[in-house]
């Protein structure tokens, strides 16, 4: 069975609901480190007033018993504090009063989901639209990402990520093993090792807040510990590399993606772009760099993946741009709903979670089996077979 999720919820409705189809039994999980991944999501500078409102926790109510999953789906939710502010406006059950009493839209705001949602969904309060395509949906694909975190973690697969530019300040490229890398960028408010670099980007989201606007970035996705061969080359749509980026593309403001050394490959001759090919006794065939990310052919190499993905400034500005009323049709400045200066290092754990879910269920779909045992079998008849190829 192929590893998938759905999600549901709006940004001030009760909950996220979250449903994982999939995952093998007797996975033991712990509760503390899904919600401390949760956590992380929340933090980071440049964050708005909801990440004082809200204090994220998952809770499993179906398919875990007695700390390990059973093989039946898993069922996640993940309340929203502030729900009782929005209990009427975001009843299920029709309610009574004007347009302000439902705090109905009918300014879209240019860069979001707003107009394009209302026009296909022939909806004329546009809240039916932005409730949904909010980014408070990621906490629910941190959620599942965070599962497959600790399913990827039974067999040696880590994940980290870091943030490489805000704006135009660009921090020195880490160097660091991936533990360290962990540890270090958890205590910077920005998710960077370069101090120096941390400095200017605090600086840069302060002035930007100041001047009602936003700040975009670039973030990297690293994961070790990888087998040769996860993905394949037979299909377009069985590519790893191509799974990952549409779903890194999928992220709330997300608008590109890197593997490896990106688009500086069209800059240089192949000389300095392909990874050499090796073999030595204690390490089989490996690569003399990585340059191509961890992939050839949409399969891994062996070596880490590493992704990068580009973020947009958040479009809801205290600064509104101009918009078209829709029901007048006249101009007007786009209504403002809570916003963040810049959520770029938040965004750098929402995206390791996202490729974290595209490679578990890549893992899943080589090693697959109905049992944590099984697929520990699978695993080890394959290595056996790598290693005497």
């Amino acid at each position: 069975m192929s590893l998938r999720y759905l999600t549901a919820g709006e940004t001030h409705g009760p909950q996220l609901t979250a449903i994982i189809e999939g995952l093998p039994s007797n996975l033991e999980l712990d509760f503390e480190a899904l919600n401390f991944q949760l956590q992380r999501r929340q933090k980071g500078h440049g964050r708005g007033r909801r990440m004082q409102i809200e204090t994220d926790t998952a809770q499993i109510v179906g398919g875990v018993r007695h700390g390990r999953t059973t093989g039946a789906p898993v069922a996640i939710i993940v309340e929203n504090k502030d729900w009782k502010h929005w209990t009427s406006v975001m009843n299920v059950e029709p309610i009574e009063g004007n347009d302000e009493a439902k705090r109905r839209v009918f300014r879209p705001r240019p860069g979001h989901a707003d107009l394009n949602g209302g026009l296909k969904y022939n909806l004329k309060d546009l809240r039916n639209v932005l409730e949904r395509s909010s980014a408070r949906e990621t906490a629910a694909r941190v959620a599942v990402g965070g599962i497959a975190r600790q399913l990827l973690a039974k067999f040696g697969i880590k994940v980290a990520g870091h943030v490489v530019s805000i704006g135009e300040v660009v921090a020195a490229a880490p160097t660091l093993p991936i533990d360290e890398l962990i540890a270090v960028t958890e205590e910077s408010p920005v998710r960077v090792v370069d101090k120096d670099a941390e400095l200017k980007m605090i600086e840069l989201i302060d002035r930007m807040k100041a001047e009602g606007d936003t700040i975009g970035g670039v973030v990297e996705c690293i994961v070790t510990g990888l087998p040769v061969g996860l993905g394949s080359h037979v299909q377009w749509d069985r590519k790893l590399d191509g799974r990952i980026a549409q779903a890194v593309v999928s992220i709330n403001a997300f608008k590109g993606v890197e593997v490896g050394i990106g688009f500086e490959a069209a800059r240089i001759p192949g000389s300095k772009v392909h990874d050499e090919i090796l073999h030595t006794a204690d390490k089989g065939f490996h690569r003399a760099s990585n340059r191509a990310g961890g992939f050839e052919g949409g399969m891994t190499t062996g070596e880490p993946i590493v992704v990068r993905g580009v973020m947009k400034p958040i479009p809801t500005l205290y600064k509104p741009l101009a918009s078209v009323d829709i029901d007048t049709k006249e101009p007007f400045t786009a209504q403002v709903e809570r916003s963040d200066a810049c959520a770029v290092p938040a965004a750098s754990v929402v995206m390791e979670h996202v490729v974290t879910w595209e490679v578990a269920k890549a893992f899943l779909e080589k090693f697959g089996g109905d049992s944590i045992e099984e697929i520990q079998a699978n695993l080890d008849h394959y290595l056996s077979q790598v290693e005497a190829y």
